[in-house]
């Protein structure tokens, strides 16, 4: 399915739209460029939850948890994730096979790790379409 937006309002409404739908046990991959609004989607996806909470992308604790939402929501960053095995240290199978909702940034950089029903959310910018223009492809999101 492919979403076009032309704000950060409306890539955070796609957001919130993914988190109202989200359901225990969701994984949701975030890949695109730097800046493209892939932690404008995570605010999305908890604001969808119920999370009031400030979200920001956890790029240096890799990880951060809320739990204030109808379902618990593991917010992961691994850009700098030099090795999936670090991944496994941290105990990301808790998180990917909870009853939570986990949203992995740069998700690309531990592919092999991502179980297959993940929702794929794939965001690029078109400059010549606006400076706020996202394409935003999203993969395998039934009932989304």
């Amino acid at each position: 399915m492919l979403t076009e937006t032309n704000s950060d309002k409306e890539t955070l409404e796609f957001g919130k739209k993914l988190g109202e739908n989200a359901v225990p046990g969701m994984i949701i991959c975030l890949d695109g460029d730097l800046g493209t609004g892939k932690t404008v989607i995570a605010k999305g996806i908890a604001l969808g939850l119920g999370i009031t909470e400030p979200v920001s992308s956890p790029t240096f604790t890799v990880v951060k948890e809320y739990h204030e939402g109808r379902l618990p929501l593991y917010h992961f960053d691994v850009y700098r994730i030099e090795d999936p095995a670090e991944m496994e240290e941290i105990g990301y199978e808790e998180y990917f096979f909870g009853n939570g909702v986990t949203v992995v940034e740069w998700a690309d950089m531990i592919n092999e790790l991502i179980p297959a029903d993940a929702v794929r959310v794939r965001l690029k910018k078109d400059v010549s379409k606006g400076f706020d223009y996202r394409s935003i492809q999203t993969e395998k999101c039934d009932g989304i």
